[in-house]
Order: C-alpha cells, then structure tokens, then sequence
C-alpha cells in the first residue's frame, strides 16, 4: 500500500515540479535552514526580540536530532522505498547521498519541531514556517525516499518536539528573571552570567 502511494507521487514527475521538490527538500538537508533560523533568532541583533523563539527551536531540533537520528531510526532499522523496490526514479542522483534508514525522517521531524516552536510565540511567523514544513515533508515522499508512515510519524513526533522546546523555554524564562530579559531581547547575553 505504501509504496503503491509512493508511486503516485512517482506519476506526478515533471520538468517543473521536479527541481522545486528537490529544492525544498535540500532546505531540510541536516536541518540546515532551520538551524540558520534558530542561529539568526539567537544571535542577529534585528531578531533580539525573537531570542525565546531560538532557543525553543534549539531545544525542539536538538530533541529531534537525539530521538530520531540517533535512536529511532537504529532502532527501526526501516529499509528506504529505493531498496525495497528499486524501480522508483533517483531523481538528481538523490538515493546515491543516502545512507541512513527510513524510520523516522529526520527532515520532517526537524522541520516540524523548529515550525511548531516558532507558531507558538508568534502566528505570524510560524504560519509560513509550518507551510514549510509542510512542504518538505511532502517533498520527502515526492522523491520516494520515504514511506507515508515514516513522515506522517514524524511529522507528530517532531510537533511533540517543538511543543516541548516551547514549554521549557517558557519554564526557563519563568524561573529566572534574567533568562526572561535575554530571550524577550530586553538585556544581553552577558546579563546571564552576571552576578545579582
């Protein structure tokens, strides 16, 4: 059944999707693009204000990275759709980069944990970064590197990722009246560290 969906989105190949697909899913490649947000969150002044949001990010992909890539897909040992039925077309020579297993997909997971930290400090800014995510776990199963299962799972698990980044950033910020000033962008980093 899953791979009978793989192969619908197979049939939707084209001149025009194809190189859009592919270049969404490379936003996702290490979590690249979500770790340059966190980044610019964290650390670009214009984004002082934004500071919670990065490091609720941080926390969200860093759980991600642990549980999906470094347990969950050891522990599945799930064989990508390319192997189970090499038929499917390696668009871009993608496969060929692809070592790792199938079960969970890391690009979904991280993807959803950073967009769900972000949507719940700010709509405005999260709206885009879930339609994103969206996109790129949709990418996933477009170039037949992942099951519908793998995605769909991960797609909650990183959710589940981001609202924890979330709910212990907002612990953090309510434990400590200087971690609340750093990341509502009210003081600098240096007011962490100094004595009260």
């Amino acid at each position: 059944m899953e791979l009978q969906i793989l192969h619908w989105f197979e049939s939707l190949h084209n001149p025009i999707t194809d190189p859009v697909m592919y270049a969404i899913t490379c936003l996702g490649n290490a979590g690249i693009f979500w770790i340059l947000l966190c980044a610019a969150f964290l650390f670009i002044p214009v984004f002082k204000k934004d500071r919670k949001l990065g490091l609720s990010m941080a926390i969200g992909l860093i759980l991600s990275l642990i549980m999906c890539n470094g347990i969950m897909k050891n522990l599945s040992a799930r064989i990508r759709p390319f192997n189970a039925d090499p038929t499917f077309e390696n668009l871009y020579g993608i496969f060929n980069g692809i070592k790792d297993w199938s079960f969970p997909s890391g690009h979904t997971s991280a993807s959803f944990a950073a967009a769900l930290a972000i949507i719940l400090w700010d709509r405005k800014k999260g709206i885009p970064a879930v339609i994103l995510a969206a996109l790129i776990a949709v990418s996933r199963l477009y170039l037949t590197v992942h099951y519908p299962t793998d995605v769909l799972a991960s797609l909650l698990l990183g959710s589940l990722y981001g609202v924890i980044g979330y709910f212990v950033t907002k612990l953090i910020m309510n434990r400590s009246e200087k971690a609340r000033k750093v990341f509502s962008g009210e003081e600098p980093y240096k007011k962490l560290f100094a004595k009260a």
